[in-house]
């Protein structure tokens, strides 16, 4: 197999070249950080299970007309997604209060909001993605008023698509962190789509009878079990089959590419 050209390593990810013009290939690591990088570890077959759970879901978005980056998924951990320009804003979305905004305002971890929040921090490692507001995003030319206005209709679309997909098998949507970016076409003309990826890396996912965490904060909060808890997420979605390990998928991808 020919070498391929890396374009970008981040935490969770690895871009490459794609075989089309336009495209890349996204390869996912089990490499896990937390707090702005300054914790690391590895979290065993958190890739593959996030490259199925990403698929599933963006999949699921295509059907309700939410434009996204991703094409097709290509092998265990890997998938094609067209490039985008991407919108340096982190949105999220917050149905529950948890993690960093119970740390800012005091509310109790746990307590449900009146309604869903969303903010946006300015996506830069280096500053640890401080949080802002559309003020800030238009100004230093981040993204347009209109590029805001797209993609806060399809975050709070998103949000009531999720909070329903995960609510039927027993989930609770608390927080998600999305991210977006520019594709343009022929013409010049730009359209906003969803990139990235949507899986428990970027969601907070609590067991709806038990409050048990079921993302990384399992990893972050040293609370152990945290293979299994991303593995319990693909199988309630229907991913891994119950009974099934992620060495038995390895092994039927493997049977069905010799096929």
């Amino acid at each position: 197999m020919a070498r391929r050209r890396q374009i970008y390593e981040g935490k969770a990810k690895v871009l490459f070249e794609g075989p089309e013009p336009g495209t890349l290939v996204a390869h996912f690591k089990d490499d896990a950080t937390a707090f702005n990088n300054q914790k690391r570890g590895t979290i065993t077959g958190k890739g593959v299970l996030n490259n199925r759970i990403s698929e599933f879901l963006m999949l699921k978005l295509h059907d309700i007309g939410i434009p996204t980056h991703f094409i097709r998924r290509l092998n265990m951990r890997e998938q094609l997604i067209r490039e985008v320009e991407v919108i340096p804003v982190e949105v999220v979305v917050r149905n529950v209060a948890a993690g960093s905004m119970s740390q800012r305002l005091g509310v109790p971890e746990g307590t449900q909001l009146p309604r869903s929040i969303v903010e946006y921090y300015y996506k830069n490692d280096e500053l640890g993605d401080p949080m802002v507001c559309e003020e800030h995003i238009t100004a230093f030319g981040w993204a347009s008023p209109q590029d805001i206005d797209d993609f806060l209709a399809m975050t709070l679309r998103i949000n009531d698509f999720l909070t329903g997909v995960f609510m039927g098998i027993g989930i609770k949507l608390i927080d998600f962190k999305l991210e977006y970016g520019r594709i343009y076409d022929e013409n010049g003309d730009v359209r906003v789509v969803l990139a990235d990826e949507i899986s428990p890396d970027n969601c907070r996912l609590w067991d709806l009878a038990t409050g048990e965490k079921m993302d990384k904060d399992r990893f972050r909060r040293d609370l152990g079990q945290v293979e299994e808890a991303y593995q319990e997420v693909a199988r309630r979605l229907g991913i891994l089959p119950e009974g099934a390990t992620l060495e038995t998928i390895a092994r039927e991808e493997e049977d069905g590419e010799k096929g």
